[in-house]
């Protein structure tokens, strides 16, 4: 029985940093809300179809439901594939290069992706900030629900290019989370 919960425990080992552990949680939360929301998105198409050709009904929420969840799947899952490596870089050509030079080029990669996350979770906020009174149409909830994934990605960016720049500083790699 002991063999089987160690296999389905996920977390990462107690002697990893308490930046990895919650980093770690934050990465397998935010891949299980892409997967859900995947979903919902097909279930919203699905229902949009449904009405629009068997019921002779279309729902007029369907479609923005469908672009608001595409939102959050995608800056979600980006964020998700900064801490797991998922990410194209600039890192192509840095396998050719001596360990020292190499070292010092990632973890400039990682703090412009860091900077990068940081103005997106800042303008994600002010943007939502800016249209907090307007209602979507269809959906009858504030516009600003369409920037709450570019602020929560942003700050997952940061937080995972943080954890990056450490692993890279101790000669550690950042294990994926799905592993």
């Amino acid at each position: 029985m002991d063999i089987e919960l160690q296999a389905m425990d996920v977390s990462p080992p107690h002697s990893a940093g308490l930046l990895t552990r919650i980093n770690a949680r934050l990465a397998r939360g935010g891949m299980y809300i892409a997967i859900a929301g995947l979903l919902m998105i097909v279930a919203v198409v699905f229902y949009q179809v449904f009405g629009r050709y068997v019921l002779n009904n279309s729902p007029t929420w369907a479609e923005s439901l469908a672009i608001l969840l595409v939102l959050y799947v995608t800056l979600i899952g980006a964020a998700v594939g900064v801490r797991d490596a998922g990410h194209i870089g600039l890192e192509s050509l840095l396998v050719l290069l001596p360990d020292g030079p190499r070292r010092k080029l990632e973890i400039v990669i990682h703090a412009l992706v860091a900077c990068f996350g940081a103005a997106m979770a800042y303008n994600g906020w002010l943007l939502g900030s800016s249209v907090l009174s307007y209602s979507i149409p269809n959906l009858h909830v504030s516009e600003a629900v369409r920037y709450v994934p570019l602020v929560l990605s942003g700050v997952l960016i940061v937080l995972f290019s943080i954890e990056h720049i450490i692993a890279i500083l101790k000669g550690e790699e950042v294990e994926p989370s799905w592993n």
